[in-house]
């Protein structure tokens, strides 16, 4: 009996702390806050607040701090006998400046964000509740300093430090998404990602291959999605959400919804998303180059060229997309965690605009021109196992596999043969990642493992559109067994000199191998049938962060970085511009980046924080495109039309500079401006531009938020590139661009006036419209092959169960 009555006075304090539920309110109105992040100090323990602002306080441990996280506040910590002598409500303050604490993608680990050298944009929820990107391109943008190119509307090619493309590095829930084919011209990768599952986005700028290995020389887009999410306690957690969106441009439909269900050790997420994009609308103001007055389109057998009743519309630039998730969580101890995912997403035909605005002799050159279905998906499975040991705090390893599809379809007008190239690729990926910290002086060292293995399969043919039957035809890749593997070691040491110094350092080694064969060589009878390339690299960074006061920090950045020439570099054959075709280059070397940063923020008596990045890359051994011979030719006869021969080399270096501004004026606590403006120059060794150096870019905001309103009224802007600064490439472009008073292809400057509105109705509803574009303009965002959208009305509705 004794016994028992000992157990009990024990149990006691858990038990009533299994039933108590915390509220959590806004300091100022005492509103419900929902989606606070609450978790303990190792973060075993995890979940939200409810649209009530509510959320059980059972599993977590007596004595223990218990902490509260929302992007647009200050970040709090109790513990549970604390929260209970407050009476079970945690009042929030709203943060003075939006500046995260923690950074993720420095080192793949959870770090404090002002002991991070490099510099970081981060994109959290509230931001993209508010601007509804359409698509991921959209969304990375949306932190003023990523510069997006789009061919066509089904596009977004994010330039980052003058590189874009196979030079930065897109990395899924610690899954690299680059594979064998990402191409040195502007890819749509990107737009597989569905912006309604993202949780967060970090963007972190400069080199990032000691983290992350070959292509991240401009910097890397680290997504983090939604993870399903347990119960505290002993009900079930079921969170619901759906959203649809409205927009007049392009006529958009957005349908989204998301569910999760969580018991104590079983969660489930499942999302789905839909859009449908109909043709673009530009603007009417200025610039009358970019209208359409003109499209091909076929009657019976016969192509015909069609007046354009409404120039402004860009006729062929709409598509559909549907993405779904799926993830399963399973708690098998205190200590050990597993998650499997499954990511789907389809892409429907996507008319290549840029091309098909195309003129020769006089009229439209291609009859059709699209891309087939892009269809991404993926299956990966992270397990973490966070019970300390000598060798580390936490180890998570994660196995991935990617299946990758897209196709190019393209007929000249007038002619009945279209050809069609078909890729896919799998991708098996493992990555193993370790950290180990210091209790006494919180110092970090991490480390670990990742290996990548891409198989490619290319194919094509030509088909008859009258008939139906297809011969086949030389494929944009070597068509027999292409295999691509890459294999790298990594460590890091973080460490504090005090409280006011932090160093960052780290290495990794990388191996990285490709084996190719031609299984038929009659197509383009090339002077080998195997294609090898085996390169090793290593590359390390050194970093510090000097805190002289509470309020100001100077950060100082060390890095290289390194590409290894991919199956697109060294095997692909295409038309790259009317008359231009790239073929193989064997020979082909890595590129090596060296790379500097220097930055420095200071926050003006809780009024203003400003900060500012400079940077310096050279680019050695830089793989560019250049005249080439084919079996001794500078010609070559392709689909019966005699063209240029290049190739991709690594001629000399090229050299990339900049600034990176950021400023935020907190005048009030419900009113907020931020800007941001981004410079960048370059050159190659032949004092020649960079294709992918963007003119000077940024965005203004001024934000008034106040109890459920949140309003948001700015402007986007961007330089010009006269065609003295256009790269050479560009200039073999003239249909992209407007002309100056010379007839010569040149970007003009433009900027928009843009207007948001949200309003939140009792936590259960969000309502958001806004206009983009108020003034109509007319433009095209540099590099870019469809002219932006025109004035845009969105409305959107998002409901929360």
């Amino acid at each position: 009996m004794r016994k028992s009555i000992f157990l009990l006075f024990f149990l006691l304090p858990l038990l009533s702390l299994d039933a108590q539920t915390v509220t959590v309110l806004d300091v100022e109105n005492d509103k419900p806050v929902s989606d606070v992040a609450v978790y303990n100090e190792t973060r075993t323990q995890f979940s939200y607040t409810n649209p009530s602002g509510k959320v059980s306080l059972a599993g977590f441990t007596p004595g223990q701090p218990v902490f509260f996280q929302h992007f647009s506040y200050e970040r709090v910590s109790f513990t549970p006998e604390e929260l209970k002598a407050e009476g079970l409500v945690v009042r929030l303050e709203t943060k003075t400046f939006e500046v995260e604490e923690f950074i993720v993608s420095a080192n793949r680990w959870e770090q404090k964000s002002d002991e991070v050298p490099n510099y970081i944009s981060v994109v959290a929820q509230p931001v993209v509740r508010i601007m509804n990107p359409q698509t991921t391109a959209d969304l990375v943008s949306l932190g003023g300093d990523v510069f997006v190119q789009k061919s066509q509307l089904g596009g977004g090619s994010p330039m980052l430090r003058g590189f874009a493309t196979n030079r930065v590095l897109i990395n899924v829930d610690g899954v690299r998404m680059n594979n064998a084919i990402y191409r040195e011209g502007n890819i749509q990768n990107i737009i597989s990602l569905d912006p309604n599952i993202i949780e967060r986005t970090e963007v972190i700028f400069g080199p990032g291959a000691t983290m992350y290995g070959s292509d991240a020389l401009g910097g890397v887009m680290d997504f983090h999605t939604k993870r399903a999410l347990f119960s505290t306690g002993d009900s079930l957690y079921l969170k619901a959400e759906g959203m649809a969106r409205w927009s007049s441009a392009a006529n958009e439909q957005t349908y989204h919804a998301d569910i999760n269900a969580g018991g104590r050790r079983i969660a489930f997420l499942s999302s789905v998303s839909w859009s449908h994009f109909g043709d673009l609308m530009m603007g009417s103001v200025s610039h009358p180059e970019y209208l359409r007055n003109e499209y091909q389109q076929r009657f019976g057998d016969r192509d015909s060229i069609v007046i354009n009743d409404n120039p402004r519309r860009q006729v062929a630039s709409g598509y559909r997309q549907l993405n779904t998730t799926n993830k399963f969580r399973f708690k098998a101890g205190k200590d050990f965690d597993i998650d499997l995912a499954h990511h789907y997403s389809h892409i429907s035909d996507v008319p290549r605009y840029d091309r098909l605005i195309q003129v020769r002799n006089n009229t439209l050159r291609y009859g059709d021109w699209h891309y087939g279905p892009q269809v991404w998906m993926m299956t990966n499975s992270t397990v973490r196992y966070s019970k300390p040991s000598p060798m580390f705090d936490e180890v998570r390893m994660t196995v991935a596999r990617q299946d990758y599809r897209e196709s190019r379809h393209d007929r000249k007008i007038n002619d009945i043969s279209l050809n069609q190239q078909f890729e896919k690729v799998g991708i098996w990926s493992v990555n193993l990642d370790l950290d180990k910290k210091s209790e006494e002086n919180d110092n970090l060292i991490y480390y670990g493992a990742e290996y990548v293995r891409n198989n490619i399969r290319s194919t094509a043919d030509v088909e008859n559109i009258i008939t139906g039957e297809t011969v086949p035809a030389g494929s944009r890749y070597p068509n027999g067994k292409n295999i691509y593997n890459s294999f790298s070691l990594y460590g890091g040491y973080k460490f504090n000199l005090g409280s006011k110094l932090t160093v960052s350092t780290g290495a990794r080694f990388n191996h990285v191998s490709l084996n190719s064969e031609i299984a038929d060589n009659s197509y383009y009878n090339f002077p080998f049938t195997t294609i090898e390339s085996a390169n090793s690299a290593l590359t390390g960074a050194a970093g510090a962060v000097y805190r002289p006061d509470a309020r100001t920090e100077v950060t100082l950045n060390l890095s290289t970085g390194f590409r290894a020439p991919n199956l697109d570099d060294l095997g692909k054959v295409f038309e790259s511009a009317p008359g231009v075709l790239v073929v193989p280059n064997p020979d082909l070397r890595p590129e090596y980046l060296y790379n500097i940063d220097l930055g420095a923020s200071k926050e003006f008596a809780k009024l203003l924080l400003a900060e500012a990045s400079l940077f310096f890359s050279y680019l050695d051994n830089a793989m560019v495109r250049r005249e080439f011979l084919f079996n001794g030719q500078p010609t070559i006869v392709y689909q019966d039309e005699e063209s240029q021969v290049y190739a991709m080399v690594n001629a000399g270096y090229a050299i990339v500079y900049g600034t990176q501004l950021k400023a935020e004026l907190r005048p009030s606590s419900f009113i907020r401006v931020k800007s941001s403006l981004t410079l960048t120059g370059g050159h190659d060794n032949d004092d020649e531009p960079l294709r992918h150096v963007p003119p000077l870019f940024g965005a203004t905001h001024a934000i008034f938020e106040k109890a459920d309103l949140k309003a948001d009224v700015y402007a986007v802007y961007n330089g010009c590139i006269t065609y003295e600064r256009l790269a050479l490439s560009e200039k073999d472009k003239p249909y992209l661009y407007a002309e100056d008073s010379g007839g010569n292809p040149w970007s003009p400057g433009w900027f928009t006036l843009n207007f948001k509105v949200s309003y939140n109705l009792g936590n259960r509803l969000d309502l958001t419209a806004g206009i983009e574009n108020i003034l109509d303009l007319r433009y095209r965002p540099y590099s870019s092959g469809i002219a932006a959208p025109g004035r845009n009305f969105l409305v959107s509705a998002r409901v929360r169960i």
